[in-house]
């Protein structure tokens, strides 16, 4: 057996004049993702400009750390913790948020605080819009579902205590205590209610997240996250009906939904901005169905309740591979920001897919 040489046990310094693009395969699915987004990032400078102008430039280019903040949607990264220790050896991600390869990344503290501030502002919503609005020959202009899931706070049932200060009840034993958002708050997540999707449903402090989605392809047309309470699903369908409406009178829009929203507020309100309801009947609600048989009879009723479960993918996918199950965020704003940037990450995979089987 040969011996090894001594000089061979010793670490060799390696240079390498490959770059990080050239590793990259050609049909890897960033390639395609990163040139849609880089095109919509481009169209903001100016926004990105005018933001900083008054607040001062970041230590992290917003570009760079919106591309970051993606990648750890489409991966189900946990924390940027663990993003940074990514984006230190994985030349992929590199790539893909604009790393050299001997470019230092951030401290995941620093990432967080320029991430924050950054969702604070309209920029998410900003970058929603652009997507939609890049998509609109794939989607339905006529057709539409709407629902509600519950987003569950970052904030244990501890800290849900008293507004009053009184120490009776300071959250570390509350069994056989009556518990309510008018009396009680979460000193960790001020915004975050206590709610319940049903009845027999454990009651846990939460946001409600919001999406509008289109028929034709299940792409997500408008997002919202607001307080958890009974109305808030009925209210935010309709202002996101409203805001999402266009003029065009010579075409019959309808909305699909659950039984939830067979109430005789939502499906007048929904009227009264020209779109039919298609909701599914609740019959055992005290008064019976809000719609009838005028609505029920037509074909479309049926086309309507047999595309709503598509909505259900969606939350699925923002719940699950977004980590949007449990909201690592605080506060209503960052929260809705938050949500809204991870619907426009569905948005992109599922664009990105179109298109590659429509060519």
């Amino acid at each position: 057996m040969a011996r090894m040489r001594g000089d061979d046990r010793q670490p060799r310094a390696m240079f390498s004049y490959v770059s990080a693009e050239e590793r990259v395969p050609r049909e890897h699915p960033l390639r395609a993702i990163r040139t849609f987004v880089d095109e919509i990032l481009r169209e903001m400078t100016r926004e990105f400009d005018a933001l900083y102008a008054q607040h001062g430039r970041p230590s992290i280019p917003p570009e760079r750390l919106l591309r970051a903040q993606l990648l750890q949607l489409f991966y189900s990264i946990r924390s940027e913790r663990l993003l940074m220790e990514q984006l230190d050896y994985n030349i992929l991600f590199r790539w893909f948020v604009g790393l050299e390869m001997d470019e230092p990344v951030w401290v995941p503290t620093v990432f967080t605080k320029n991430r924050d501030r950054l969702l604070q502002h309209a920029v998410a919503h900003s970058f929603f819009q652009r997507v939609v609005a890049r998509a609109s020959d794939l989607m339905s202009d006529e057709h539409f579902t709407v629902d509600g899931t519950l987003l569950e706070a970052w904030a244990s049932q501890k800290s849900f205590q008293r507004k009053d200060g009184d120490t009776n009840g300071d959250g570390r034993n509350f069994r056989g205590q009556d518990r309510k958002n008018d009396t009680h708050a979460s000193t960790t997540d001020p915004d975050a209610r206590l709610y319940r999707k049903s009845n027999n449903a454990e009651a846990r402090l939460a946001y409600l997240g919001h999406l509008l989605m289109e028929n034709r392809h299940g792409l997500i047309v408008e997002a919202q996250a607001t307080v958890a309470d009974g109305f808030a699903e009925r209210e935010a369908a309709t202002t996101m009906l409203s805001t999402h409406w266009r003029f065009a009178p010579e075409r019959q829009r309808t909305v699909g939904a659950d039984k939830a929203y067979d109430t005789v507020d939502f499906v007048e309100q929904v009227r009264e901005i020209d779109i039919t309801p298609h909701v599914a009947q609740n019959d055992t609600r005290r008064g019976g169905s809000a719609i009838d048989a005028r609505t029920t009879r037509h074909a479309g009723y049926a086309m309507s309740q047999h595309a709503r479960p598509r909505i259900e993918r969606a939350f699925a996918w923002l719940k699950t591979i977004a980590g949007l199950r449990k909201v690592k965020l605080r506060g209503l704003t960052t929260v809705d920001a938050l949500f809204v940037f991870a619907s426009a990450a569905f948005n992109i995979k599922r664009i990105v897919r179109l298109r590659a089987a429509a060519t």
